[in-house]
C-alpha cells in the first residue's frame, strides 16, 4: 500500500540521537480491561518525546550546505526539544520559535538543550506562521513537524520497533493525533505490512482536527483548541498525514479531559511514568474502544507519546482523575452553627478518610461545610454516605461533578465574617491517617466553638490544618493547657497580615 514509506522507515537515521523504546506490559490495567495491554513508552526518549525521531531523520537527511546554514522550527514545546538536540548532536545552528503560552517546563528544556528561542504568538499557528518568514529571511531550512515524509518516516519507526518487539498476534495500535506525522507514519508502516491491525488515532474531543478532516473529506481548520493537551493542540491536520489517514487509518475516537486525567493515572499506577496529557491520550481511546466494542482477550498497544508535563499541572490532573474514577466525594453540608458540631458531624462521617474540609462563620444558626471524603468502592459508597447523613437530618448537596465547586469554589470558602467575637487563628500539624481529624475535634469537646476550618490531604505523613476557634480572654490559659495536651505540632497565626487583610472577622 505505502511501500515508499515502509522502504524510508526502515533506512530512517534516526538511531544516533534516538533509542529504541520499550512494549511495557501493563500489568494492572490489563487485568482491568480483561485485555493485554502493552505501552509503547516513548516518554524514555532522550527528549521524553517521540518527536526527536523525526526531526533527527529530516535534518540528518540535510544537505551539507544547508545543515551549515541552521534550521528553523515551530513548536509548542516537543518538537522544539527534538530540534534541539538533533542540532547539538548534528553541529547544526538551531531557531525555534515557540508560543508565549508554552509551558516553562518545555522552554528550559529547549534552552538547556542550546537552541535560539523566539516567543511568539498565542498558539502554534501564530507561531507557525512567523517561522516560516524567519526561515526564508535566515536562508534556513524550515523542519516542519509533522507536514513531511522524512519526518513522518522518522516517527514510522515507532511502529517498526512495535511489530518487531511483538512480531504474534497484535489487534490494535491506538496513536495520539495532533497533526498526524505519528499516526501517518505507524499507518503506513503498518497497513503495509500487517493489515490485520486496527490502527486508531485518538484526540482531544475539543481539538479533533483530523476527526473532522475525515468527516469532512478533506482538511479543515478549527476555529478553536482546547490547550489541555497542548502536544497535540493543531488546528489543521498536515497534508501529507491526511492523506496517508484516509487510506489507512481504521478510525479516529475522541476523549474527555476526564477520561486523559485518568489515564494519566492508569500509566502511572502501572509504570511510574508521568505521562504528559498528549501522551496519554491513546490509553485513553484504548479503554473507551474496550468499553464500547467490549473486547476481552485482545492485544492492544497504546503510544505513550511524551512526558513533558510541568509539575504545577499534576494536582489539578490527579483530582479529576480521582473524580472520574469516584474516588472522591465532594459534598456541601448544612450543620448547625454551635459548639461540638464539627465533632457530631465527622462521628457520623465515621472512619471514611476526609480528604478536604473547608468552612467559615456565616450565622449563628447553621454552618454550611464543604467536604471531601475518599471512596473505596465508587458510588455505591457515595450513595451510602449521603443517606447515612439525610437520616441524621442533615442537608446534603453532591458537588462531585460539579465543575465550579471543583474547580473554582473548593479554593474560596471563607472570607470574613460579620461579628464573629474573639477569634484566634491557629495552623496545625494532624498525621494523614483515618480517625486522625474526629479524634482532634474530640479533644476539643464543646468548650470553644470552631469559626474556620480548612483542611486538604496531601499524601503526606501529616496533614495541614488551619482553624479558628473562639477564645474569650479569661479563658485563653486553659486554651493554652488544651492545646499543650493535645499533642500536635501548632503555630498561632491570629497576627498574621493574610489573615487580618482576608479572614479576618468584622465586627
Amino acid at each position: 500500500m505505502f511501500q515508499d514509506y515502509v522502504e524510508r522507515i526502515e533506512n530512517s537515521r534516526v538511531y544516533p540521537a534516538a533509542i529504541k523504546t520499550p512494549l511495557q506490559p501493563a500489568s494492572i490495567l490489563s487485568r482491568r480491561l480483561q485485555n493485554r495491554v502493552l505501552l509503547k513508552r516513548e516518554d524514555l526518549q532522550p527528549v521524553f518525546s517521540f518527536k526527536l525521531r523525526g526531526a533527527y531523520n529530516r535534518m540528518a537527511l540535510l544537505s551539507a550546505n544547508s545543515g551549515r546554514r541552521g534550521v528553523v522550527a515551530a513548536s509548542a514545546g516537543n518538537h522544539a526539544q527534538g530540534i534541539a538536540l538533533a542540532a547539538r548532536q548534528l553541529g547544526m545552528k538551531a531557531l525555534i520559535v515557540m508560543p508565549q503560552t508554552t509551558p516553562q517546563i518545555k522552554l528550559e528544556s529547549v534552552r538547556a538543550l542550546g537552541a535560539d528561542i523566539e516567543l511568539q504568538g498565542g498558539n502554534y499557528d501564530e507561531a507557525f506562521e512567523f517561522a516560516t518568514r524567519k526561515a526564508e529571511e535566515l536562508g534556513r531550512t524550515f523542519i516542519h513537524p509533522y507536514d513531511d515524509p522524512d519526518v513522518i518516516a522518522g516517527q514510522g519507526t515507532v511502529a517498526m520497533e512495535i511489530l518487531r518487539q511483538n512480531p504474534g498476534r497484535l489487534d490494535a495500535i491506538f496513536v495520539p493525533v495532533g497533526g498526524g506525522g505519528l499516526i501517518a507514519g505507524v499507518a503506513a508502516y503498518v497497513k503495509t505490512l500487517r493489515p490485520d491491525i486496527r490502527v486508531v488515532g485518538v484526540e482531544p474531543g475539543h481539538a479533533a482536527c483530523m476527526s473532522h478532516a475525515l468527516a469532512a473529506g478533506k482538511r479543515v481548520i478549527l476555529d478553536d483548541v482546547d490547550q489541555f493537551a497542548d502536544g497535540v493542540a493543531v488546528r489543521q491536520v498536515g497534508e501529507e498525514p491526511f492523506r496517508i489517514a484516509r487510506k489507512c487509518v481504521d478510525e479516529v475516537v475522541t476523549v474527555t479531559r476526564r477520561e486523559i486525567c485518568t489515564a494519566i493515572k492508569e500509566i502511572f499506577d502501572d509504570s511510574r511514568c508521568i505521562a504528559e496529557p498528549a501522551g496519554a491520550l491513546a490509553l485513553a481511546g484504548l479503554k473507551r474502544c474496550v468499553i464500547r466494542e467490549k473486547w476481552t482477550d485482545k492485544v492492544l498497544v497504546a503510544v505513550v507519546s511524551g512526558a513533558n508535563v510541568d509539575f504545577d499541572r499534576l494536582r489539578g490532573i490527579a483530582e479529576l482523575a480521582d473524580l472520574v474514577e469516584r474516588r472522591e466525594a465532594l459534598l456541601g453540608v448544612t450543620i448547625p452553627e454551635r459548639p461540638g458540631s464539627f465533632r457530631t458531624f465527622c462521628q457520623a462521617i465515621g472512619q471514611r478518610s476526609i480528604t478536604e474540609f473547608n468552612y467559615r462563620y456565616a450565622d449563628a444558626n447553621e454552618a454550611h461545610v464543604f467536604v471531601g471524603v475518599e471512596l473505596k468502592n465508587g458510588n455505591s459508597d457515595k450513595e451510602e454516605l449521603i443517606a447515612d447523613l439525610a437520616s441524621r437530618r442533615y442537608r446534603v448537596v453532591d458537588l462531585s461533578d460539579n465543575e465550579l465547586a471543583r474547580i473554582h469554589v473548593r479554593y474560596m470558602v471563607g472570607g470574613r465574617a460579620t461579628g464573629l467575637s474573639d477569634e484566634r487563628l491557629f495552623r496545625f500539624d494532624l498525621p494523614e491517617q483515618p480517625g486522625a481529624l474526629l479524634r482532634y475535634l474530640t479533644h476539643m469537646g464543646r468548650r470553644w466553638n470552631i469559626s474556620l476550618f480548612h483542611y486538604r490531604s496531601h499524601g503526606a505523613a501529616y496533614g495541614r490544618v488551619l482553624a479558628g476557634i473562639q477564645v474569650p480572654p479569661e479563658e485563653l490559659r486553659k486554651f493554652h493547657d488544651f492545646l499543650s495536651d493535645l499533642g500536635y505540632p501548632f503555630h498561632e497565626e491570629t497576627d498574621n497580615s493574610a489573615y487580618e487583610l482576608f479572614l479576618g472577622s468584622r465586627q
